[in-house]
Formats: structure tokens, sequence, C-alpha cells
């Protein structure tokens, strides 16, 4: 895949520019929304009855409209049309093969195993990791991958995939490990939560189908017809601010919910945060390890470790939300994933710009051996 160009923003602008106020500081966001929504629910006990006389089953009104809106804007911003460029782009196979196995077979066992591990004796807690670790990326890693200076159009290919792959196979995959590998590690697990194929799909036809279709019918009616400038300029930070302020109405109505719970139980917390954490680091450094076994050039080595570290944590929240209720603690596991995702995941940016300082040269190539170990002797 071509490099940005000498002189593009890629490639010259200081990562600490290209994010706007609203992403620099979306994890101050985050938990100005849990402030708020603990602090509503605790002084206002009634809150949670009112809200769920707003809801049609385990559906809150409210809360789908919301969650659509939060899915929409990303997935007007996916590059659908470069999906046609795969067969020709060089290692096709060997890269697109490695991101395959990397999101759908061990980042999703991985977090199967984190739960276990970690959560052992809370079948709640354990789903909501679940979702989380079954849903790929196909938002934010876009903005990860550009501050990190990663192959843009590459991330933007894996994104849409991921788009398409979720709506097929996400439900299946969800069923499988909630019901079905939860009892092989301890029998009798699997049906401790009952769980279908058919009722998660619905919530995926949901809030990510319907948001899918407009991403969809945005970009083709209106990219055509106003041009990439005003598409990407104009109209997209403005989709993206919705898709956050919808972020965090969700996470105020959630934790307004659990206001009381969490003052009683602010430990569990930690306790989801703590697997989460290991998640997206050890994802970030397994798939850079391989792309440099695999002699992968940084551009693309840096777009498929944010990939493969990166989660579709709305739609996480949406499935938890939609299968099992608002109030829910497997959904307040879920809305966990933002608030660590954000900061490990800006962390990890610095980290990659520090290997491609000690394992690249200035064209993105992999150095050998001998001159890594002359730089480091230097």
């Amino acid at each position: 895949m071509p490099r940005p160009a000498e002189g593009s923003d890629v490639s010259e602008v200081p990562a600490k520019k290209k994010l706007s106020f609203l992403n620099k500081y979306l994890t101050v966001w985050i938990f100005l929304a849990i402030f708020i929504g603990v602090g509503s629910g605790a002084a206002i006990p009634g809150i949670a009855d009112g809200l769920n006389k707003l809801s049609v089953g385990t559906t809150s009104i409210p809360i789908a409209i919301g969650l659509i809106l939060m899915m929409w804007p990303p997935l007007a911003k996916v590059k659908y049309e470069e999906l046609k460029e795969i067969p020709k782009q060089p290692e096709a196979k060997r890269m697109f093969g490695t991101s395959l196995v990397l999101n759908y077979v061990v980042g999703p066992f991985l977090m199967f195993a984190l739960a276990w591990i970690f959560l052992p004796d809370n079948v709640y807690f354990r789903i909501g990791l679940i979702l989380v670790g079954v849903a790929r990326c196909i938002a934010m890693v876009i903005v990860w991958n550009d501050l990190a200076e990663g192959d843009s159009e590459y991330a933007a290919i894996l994104v849409a995939l991921n788009s398409v792959f979720q709506i097929a196979l996400y439900s299946f995959y969800v069923y499988f490990f909630v019901a079905v590998a939860s009892d092989w590690v301890s029998p009798g697990s699997g049906t401790e939560i009952d769980i279908g194929v058919w009722e998660v799909a619905q919530s995926v036809l949901i809030y990510l189908g319907i948001p899918f279709v407009m991403g969809i019918a945005t970009r083709y009616l209106l990219l055509s017809r106003r041009g990439p400038g005003w598409y990407n300029d104009r109209l997209m930070p403005v989709l993206g601010k919705v898709s956050l302020l919808a972020l965090l109405f969700t996470i105020v109505v959630m934790f307004a919910f659990k206001g009381e719970y969490i003052l009683n139980q602010p430990f569990d917390v930690v306790r989801i945060a703590i697997p989460l954490v290991f998640y997206f680091v050890i994802m970030f450094f397994l798939s850079f390890g391989l792309s440099i076994k695999l002699k992968f050039d940084y551009p693309h080595a840096t777009a498929q470790s944010f990939t493969a570290a990166s989660n579709n944590f709305e739609l996480a929240i949406a499935v938890a939300i939609g299968v099992f209720g608002i109030g829910s603690l497997i959904a307040f596991a879920t809305v966990i994933g933002p608030l660590i995702e954000v900061p490990v995941l800006i962390s990890l940016v610095n980290v990659a710009l520090w290997i491609k300082k000690r394992y690249y040269d200035t064209e993105g190539r992999l150095l050998s051996s001998r001159a890594v170990a002359d730089g480091v002797a230097k």
C-alpha cells in the first residue's frame, strides 16, 4: 500500500495536533459522564424507575436512539469502497491473514481467558468482558493509527472488513463463548445465563445493522455529491461530535442506574478494569512482535497492531443493553471498556512511535538485527 506522500499531514503534523479538543480529553469527558451518572442515581432514587417506563421489554427507547447515533458516524467514516483494493495490495494474503487470526481467533480467546482468570466468581462481569472481546474495532482505531503514523489506507480496509464480519459473525461468537466454551471451563456455567444466537443477532441487526446501512447511505449519497473535502473536513467532525455525545449520554444513563451500587461496591470497577488493561497491552505487543517477525514495514505493522488491540465497545454496550437490559451488571461491565481503552491506547501510541525509532529506518522499513544492535550501542 502506498505510504503517505512526503509533505502530507500524516507524516509531518505532530501527533499531539491531530486530536480534536473533544477527542484529546475523551477520558475526561467519560469520567465526567460517570460522575454525573453516579451522582444522579444516588441523589434521585426514582430515576431508574422513570427510565424503565421508557422501555419496551429490555430495550430502552432513549438508549436505543443514543446507541444508533453513537454507531452511525464511525460507520459513515469507513471506506467501504477500498475493500475491492485488497487483492491488489502487496503481501495481501500474509497481512490480511495475520489480521484475521489476531482479530477473530487470538483476541476473543484472550479476552475469554482473562475474564475467567480475573473474574471466575462473577458470571455477569465475565460475559460483559466477552462481549467486548468479541467486538472488533471499527472506529477509534483510525484515531490511534493516525496518531502513531500508521498506514491509513490499510487501517481503513481493516475497519471495513471488521464492519462486515461482525454483522455476520458476532452473534455466533457470543453464543459460542458464553454458552459453549464457558461450559468447557466449568461444566454447567454455560447455562448460568440464558442466551441464544438469534437473541444476540437481533441486537446486532438493530444496533449495528441500522447504523451500518445509515453509514453506507451517508457515504455514498453525500461523498459523491459534495466531494471528499466537504465530507471529511466538514461533515465528519460534526458527526464525530454526535457520536461522542451519544456515547456520553449512554454512560450517564447507565451509571445513573448503578449509582447506588457503585458507591457501595467501588472495587467492582477496578476488577473489571484490570483484565481490560492486560488485554489491550498483550494484544498490542503480540501483534507488533508478530508484525516485526513477519517483516511488515512500520505503517502496516502499526495499523495491524492498533486494529488488533482495540475493540468496538459501542457494539458491546449495545448488545449488552439490548439482550440483558440497561440495568444489568453485564451492561455495566461493557461500559467500563471505553473508560480503560482510551487512556491505554493513547499511551500505546507513544510506545509505537518509540518502536518506530528503535526498529525502523526513516522510510518505515525494518532495520536488520545488526543495525538495531548498533543503534543500542550508540
